[in-house]
């Protein structure tokens, strides 16, 4: 405890002061657009090519904001003793009304089918607009920057030591 009463209320004010007299750092939005870093998150782009309907990203949604719908198709392979089946997506949605942006599904996702895009502009007059369909998270997947590089002093990837020693393996 101080001996003086009210230094803190003078410390405080003196702090107060000093932001009033500095400059404000604040960008006109519309007129100026952010300075945001590379890999900022902004919107959910699907690649549909990855997809396999896994529904590991539906599931793990704490805000069930993810609707998928798919159908199965036999895949009928010459020599095999019977069709196979796979599974064929229809459709893919994410209502952005009610995502928190948490990134649980891009994490759990096996297949890369999500990714995080720099996206932040796309507010919609309407709030059912906000129901984005797979055509629409699709058309995100261009402004999706590409992964950072690898570290050259660090430990290649399990992917990139597998396949040097299968080369190597064949080689020799």
């Amino acid at each position: 405890m101080s001996g003086v009463p009210g230094t803190g209320l003078a410390k405080g004010l003196a702090v107060t002061l000093g932001a009033m007299t500095r400059r404000a750092h604040t960008r006109q939005y519309p007129d100026t657009p952010p300075d945001l870093p590379p890999r900022s998150r902004g919107v959910i782009a699907l690649l549909e090519e990855n997809c396999t309907v896994c529904m590991l990203c539906a599931r793990e949604c704490p805000d069930w904001c993810i609707y998928i719908d798919s159908h199965k198709e036999e895949v009928h392979t010459p020599g095999a003793a019977r069709a196979r089946q796979r599974n064929v997506l229809d459709r893919f949605a994410i209502d952005f009304s009610l995502c928190m942006y948490c990134g649980i599904c891009i994490e759990v996702c096996p297949f890369d089918a999500l990714f995080w895009t720099p996206e932040f502009e796309y507010a919609e007059h309407d709030i059912r607009e906000l129901l984005h369909e797979k055509g629409r998270l699709g058309e995100w997947m261009v402004t999706v920057p590409p992964p950072p590089a690898n570290d050259p002093n660090g430990e290649p990837a399990k992917e990139e030591a597998a396949a040097r020693k299968a080369a190597e393996g064949a080689a020799g």
